[in-house]
């Protein structure tokens, strides 16, 4: 390996420092309390080191916004090729669970964790773009369930259906992060409570179920 690469290599893998570091700092500690400063003492470095790679707390949330969300519509490759929109919709919904049982610091910077909304010119994700945003991929299966005439005459606003199922599904996930140590309740396996989530939403868009 040449000089060149390696320099790259250290670059990349001091990038991907500072990342985790700041996704458990604003996980933590929110987004607001977090400063380079403090990201830079996480990974035992100098905040001019840092600035090197980023130069603010915004442009490196940014950066975890567009990775995670980006790992997150990945997760959707191999359940764009099912023909079937339920079908399709099912795999949707226990992706999204496995996603964040698997990264649930990702998840809750996500989804979780109050921070500032970047322009869209300034995301490396385009959105609308199924291959890119997973809402914009959720929407598009439920929009295709409509016009095939699978679920309920009256349930015709993609939109709507896209939040409620989004809810259905963040409400078993959040729960599993934030509580799942809590002894007060007889917790059931997060992927079986998941799972019914998702049949339990699905049954109640198609047409002719009760």
């Amino acid at each position: 390996m040449g000089t060149k690469e390696r320099r790259e290599r250290e670059r990349a893998e001091i990038r991907e420092k500072i990342l985790e570091a700041a996704r458990e700092l604003f996980v933590k500690e929110g987004y607001e309390a977090v400063t380079m400063r403090k990201i830079a003492q996480k990974i035992e470095y100098s905040a001019t080191a840092i600035y090197f790679h980023f130069k603010d707390k915004e442009s490196v949330m940014r950066e975890l916004c567009a990775t995670d969300f980006l790992t997150l519509a990945k997760q959707f490759t191999r359940i764009a090729k099912l023909a079937d929109p339920v079908e399709r919709l099912r795999a949707t919904g226990l992706a999204y669970a496995d996603f964040a049982f698997e990264y649930p610091n990702h998840y809750r910077l996500m989804f979780m964790t109050p921070h500032p909304h970047h322009n869209e010119e300034e995301l490396a994700i385009h959105r609308g773009n199924p291959e890119e945003d997973a809402y914009a991929f959720l929407k598009a299966t439920l929009m295709e369930g409509i016009a095939d005439g699978r679920f309920r005459p009256e349930l015709d606003d993609a939109e709507m259906l896209t939040q409620t199922m989004w809810a259905g599904m963040h409400g078993v996930v959040s729960l599993e992060i934030a509580k799942a140590d809590d002894p007060w309740v007889e917790w059931r396996p997060a992927p079986k409570r998941a799972r019914q989530m998702v049949d339990t939403l699905i049954r109640g868009l198609l047409r002719g179920e009760s």
